[in-house]
């Protein structure tokens, strides 16, 4: 999602060989991005894996992308004049830009990037299963939803005999478990996949924002220093007080285990019986390295009730 933003189109391309050189084969997009989203911008990642995607062998890549849908009103999508309710006409319009921009003629994992609480499910699987019929999409995905909508998004699918929502693409982290309350146990009995998204909690679990340090490089830094309140409004999602504070305290089980904060954060992420895939992200080829150590750990019993502590105490304390 950073492809065309803080990454352009020479490093974007380093990125992404050299993460097929390490056996990654699953790249995840939107029509919104680059972040943070704006108007102008919109599209060019897609434009980007699209170049890149010429002269690969496609069927090796295992391509996703999102149909931006109308984010549960806090924040309006800078695409189509901001009319992205996920009815038959704009899924059908946004499924149609990204195969141009990724220069493909099927998408082998189309989410639907926010629910829409006005647009009825059913119209919207419908549309959504057409595209799978043509043979546009090849699997149904959701993304920033609840237990309850991807539950009724399920049952709905299996009435209408239709495609379902194979995956569901969250934030889950260290600092944000909450997909274990609930979610976790409708993806385990239903047979759904969790893409955690920000399993470094876009790069605060790493440690780099100290206190009152913020690098000015870094992206949370450059959120708060925007004049956009819904822009600086992201940043505090992910930055706070709480998050701070549990952040130093994974810093130090990470010492502890001998590996970097990065490495014990996408860890964690991928440490689960119902995650298919963990979606990392990197400005540059450097930041992938960290990530990329987290192939071959699994952690213990020891580390996880000391996560979970953690998690109890600081994050959701409770009484």
């Amino acid at each position: 999602m950073s492809f065309g933003s803080w990454s352009n189109e020479k490093e974007s391309f380093a990125i992404m060989d050299k993460s097929v050189d390490r056996g990654i084969n699953f790249f995840d997009t939107a029509e919104l991005y680059p972040v943070p989203p704006n108007a102008k911008d919109a599209g060019i990642t897609e434009e980007i894996i699209g170049k890149w995607l010429k002269g690969k062998q496609r069927d090796k890549i295992i391509l996703a992308t999102k149909v931006a849908g109308a984010a549960s009103g806090w924040f309006v999508p800078p695409i189509r004049h901001g009319m992205t309710a996920i009815d038959k006409f704009h899924i059908k319009t946004a499924v149609e830009g990204s195969l141009k921009r990724l220069g493909t003629d099927y998408i082998d994992l189309y989410q639907m990037h926010w629910p829409d609480t006005i647009v009825p499910i059913e119209e919207s699987l419908k549309a959504f299963d057409e595209l799978v019929q043509e043979g546009k999409v090849r699997y149904l995905g959701t993304s920033n939803d609840s237990a309850y909508g991807l539950t009724k998004a399920n049952e709905t699918s299996k009435r209408l005999g239709i495609s379902r929502f194979e995956s569901i693409q969250n934030n889950f982290s260290l600092n944000n478990p909450r997909f274990l309350d609930e979610l976790a146990e409708v993806c385990k009995q239903e047979k759904i996949s969790l893409l955690p998204y920000s399993p470094i909690a876009g790069g605060v679990l790493s440690g780099k924002y100290n206190g009152k340090f913020y690098p000015k490089s870094a992206r949370f830094a450059e959120y708060l220093a925007n004049k956009n309140p819904r822009v600086q409004a992201m940043a505090h999602r992910f930055l706070n007080d709480k998050t701070l504070l549990a952040t130093q305290k994974y810093v130090e089980i990470a010492e502890e285990l001998s590996i970097s904060p990065t490495t014990l954060a996408v860890a964690y992420s991928k440490q689960f019986e119902f995650v298919a895939s963990t979606i990392i992200g990197a400005r540059n080829l450097e930041q992938l390295d960290e990530s990329f150590a987290a192939f071959d750990i699994n952690l213990n019993d020891e580390t996880m009730k000391k996560i979970k502590e953690i998690q109890s105490e600081v994050m959701y304390p409770m009484g």
